[in-house]
């Protein structure tokens, strides 16, 4: 039963590693547009904007590579993890004011529709995805295991 979590965290740390990595795309193609984005959200001072607008999908597809290769799986996990509450947060903050907002999650485009509680339960299903793979994905799956082994040899 243990190797069939471990296989079933695999895939699910590659999928959210592939989502993490598709979702940063759009963001890291069109900076200007991801800002704005940003800024309607209206939960961060304006001198930030710019500055998030351009590192977090770097952040994103850093850690969305390094969950699909399974190299540093703890630290990204963690990123990834905390992505997700700080945009569970992010989105829960204006769902309670009533503002329905594009997430920019993994499109720019102004023409995305709106839907503030689809992306809330979206991260909710990821974010336990992410807390299921901590619990049971296993170094021996990704290429952790060659850096573990030499770290041990050397």
């Amino acid at each position: 039963m243990r190797d069939f979590l471990k296989y079933i965290a695999l895939i699910l740390r590659v999928i959210l590693g592939a989502a993490f990595i598709y979702a940063s795309i759009d963001k890291i193609i069109h900076p200007a547009e991801f800002a704005k984005i940003i800024h309607y959200y209206r939960l961060l001072p304006g001198y930030l904007i710019n500055f998030w607008a351009i590192v977090l999908p770097w952040i994103e597809l850093a850690a969305g590579l390094f969950l699909v290769l399974g190299l540093y799986r703890e630290g990204s996990l963690s990123i990834v993890t905390l992505l997700l509450v700080v945009f569970m947060i992010a989105i829960g903050i204006n769902i309670i004011r009533g503002v329905n907002l594009q997430c920019g999650c993994f499109t720019v485009s102004p023409d995305a529709k709106a839907d503030a509680w689809g992306t809330f339960v979206r991260d909710s299903w990821l974010l336990a995805a992410a807390i299921f793979v901590y619990l049971f994905d296993s170094a021996s799956t990704g290429l952790d295991r060659f850096r573990l082994r030499n770290k041990t040899q050397g």
